[in-house]
């Protein structure tokens, strides 16, 4: 058996770092000579975050960029830095651009969160070898591409950062290889003559918008495979591309205008939850994708009472479909007509807000058309004042629901309830 003096400093080094906090990596480091040198030459690392030790919560401004510096300099090969201080308003720019000078040889992953006074971040960090760059609560203005590159940039994170559509776009350019960006509550500043923000990149495949607030958002990406889209007020949301794309998710998201091309054969993922939408023209949208696997509408709102989505349509135009998600809010709007069934679905969800007697019916109607079904899963709302009639009807459905598995012994069942 190995003994744990006898473990590589190597090895000892990737234990340390998988620690994470500061406090307990320098605790750890503490254990003998051994350790200490791999907490010197093989921690590749670090992170400071105010959650993990509550005396960060009481240490000032001016002693916490000490404490930094001071564990910073220990080290000698720092690869991944983090640096989460709630507390704290802003550093100092001495420091910041002490810690950023001292790792720029070997750091591959950034992420800072806090204001820094005099510092340009994206100017200090650019030719560096950084991979991953997240940055929170900062600001980014006078991006040069020319001059400011990320030749090795693969994951770009901006949350609550203050920056204008134009450095935006100048930014992506400056980043040749990136392939995930993320945008959280950014506040994206926009010329008089500017009313539309255009991004353009070769290399993106994955972008993540929450709480962006926009008139015109259009996206051009000929290789974006993932659109995730959270929170956001958008008159109009246009993708450009060459028909990538695999995965659309659109979570609680008020856009007027919604456009994501003409090649939609590759989707495979369809998620839509807390949504308003024309169904014809959104069935139209995505009605091509006949690789696609999964499809959820949950919360969905359709603009016109007369509307209908019509599961015949569904089972044809999706035969690959395997995993099936829908929100009781669709029994009115959701047909059944028809013979056509859903042959490949093996996992069926389903849900309520508000139970009624036809809920069980609904489910009944579903399973039928579902021959290769193996797990129902559903999901209820329960209020916690409960009239008599609200229990009677939940009772109800559970002895509905007992009679119905029965006929369908070889199906899971699950329920999750809220």
């Amino acid at each position: 058996m190995l003994r744990m003096e006898h473990l590589p400093v190597e090895v000892i080094g990737n234990i340390l770092s998988r620690l994470r906090a500061a406090r307990d990596v320098v605790i750890a480091s503490a254990t003998c000579k051994k350790w200490r040198e791999a907490w010197r030459n093989h921690l590749h690392t670090l992170s400071f975050n105010s959650n993990d030790w509550p005396v960060y919560h009481d240490l000032t401004t001016s002693r916490l960029e000490i404490l930094i510096t001071q564990t910073m300099f220990q080290t000698t090969g720092l690869q991944c830095l983090l640096i989460f201080m709630d507390d704290v308003d802003e550093f100092s720019a001495a420091p910041v651009i002490a810690w950023l000078m001292y790792t720029r040889d070997t750091l591959r992953q950034l992420h800072y969160m806090r204001t820094t006074p005099n510092v340009y971040i994206i100017e200090k960090c650019s030719r560096q070898k950084l991979e991953v760059l997240a940055l929170a609560h900062n600001s980014v203005t006078g991006v040069e591409p020319s001059y400011q590159k990320f030749l090795c940039l693969k994951s770009l994170s901006l949350s609550y950062v203050c920056i204008s559509a134009l450095d935006l776009s100048l930014l992506l350019t400056a980043c040749p290889k990136l392939t995930s960006l993320s945008l959280i509550n950014p506040d994206i500043a926009m010329s008089d003559a500017q009313a539309t923000m255009e991004l353009t990149s070769a290399s993106l495949k994955d972008i993540y918008d929450e709480a962006v607030s926009l008139d015109k958002f259009i996206l051009e990406g000929d290789t974006l495979e993932n659109l995730h889209l959270k929170d956001c007020t958008l008159e109009l949301f246009e993708l450009i591309g060459k028909g990538l794309l695999k995965v659309l998710k659109i979570d609680d998201v008020s856009v007027l205008h919604l456009d994501i091309g003409e090649n939609t054969e590759n989707l495979q993922i369809v998620d839509v939850s807390s949504f308003t939408i024309m169904w014809p023209k959104f069935y139209n949208m995505i009605s091509k994708s006949s690789n696609l696997r999964r499809l959820r509408l949950w919360g969905v709102v359709f603009d016109d009472e007369d509307e209908v989505m019509d599961l015949e349509n569904v089972s044809v135009c999706f035969p690959l479909l395997s995993h099936l998600s829908l929100s009781y809010d669709l029994r009115d709007v959701c047909g059944l007509q028809g013979t056509s069934r859903l042959e490949n679905v093996v996992v069926l969800e389903l849900g309520w807000t508000i139970i009624s007697e036809l809920f069980s019916e609904w489910v009944a109607g579903l399973i039928e058309r579902c021959p290769k079904l193996r797990k129902l899963v559903i999901y209820g709302v329960v209020s916690e004042a409960k009239s008599q009639e609200e229990c009677q009807t939940l009772a109800n459905f559970t002895s509905a629901i007992v009679r119905l598995m029965r006929k369908y012994m070889h199906v899971e069942i699950q329920f999750e309830y809220e």
